[in-house]
């Protein structure tokens, strides 16, 4: 089973979310089951409140495939093309965007490449991916 997060906190965020679920279920061609959506303050930065959504589904789209897939997405909904930054002690920057869909987990994988990490480095550290999860968890 993959599982995804998404979050939107700029533009229309139910929109953006509803498109993504769009998106994805189109490309690959699967059902996918939904959690609620949450509303949250922004992690790690100043900024408008998020909409999350995490979903499940089976696939067997490539890990690196999915990525793909997900970044495309992101861009079409707005989001500018972007690589991970970090400060000078080494933490994430994190800033606003209209879409954002990470890969929680992928089949029970462990991946660490430079591009991926899987599970999530964050997965645990943001409190409302659990309760998100715990609506979806098959």
């Amino acid at each position: 089973m993959i599982y995804l997060a998404l979050g939107s906190n700029l533009g229309d965020r139910e929109w953006n979310l509803e498109q993504a679920l769009a998106l994805l279920a189109e490309a690959l061609k699967v059902d996918m089951l939904c959690s609620r959506v949450l509303e949250t303050e922004a992690v790690g930065f100043e900024g408008p409140a998020f909409l999350n959504q995490a979903v499940c589904f089976e696939s067997d789209i490539a890990p690196e495939a999915l990525l793909d897939l997900c970044q495309d997405i992101e861009v079409r909904l707005g989001r500018p093309r972007h690589t991970a930054q970090y400060d000078a002690e080494g933490k994430r920057i994190f800033s606003n965007r209209t879409m954002d869909i990470d890969i929680l987990r992928y089949n029970d994988q462990e991946i660490h490449t430079d591009r991926l990490t899987i599970p999530h480095p964050q997965l645990w550290e943001r409190p409302y991916v659990k309760e998100l999860l715990n609506d979806i968890t098959i």
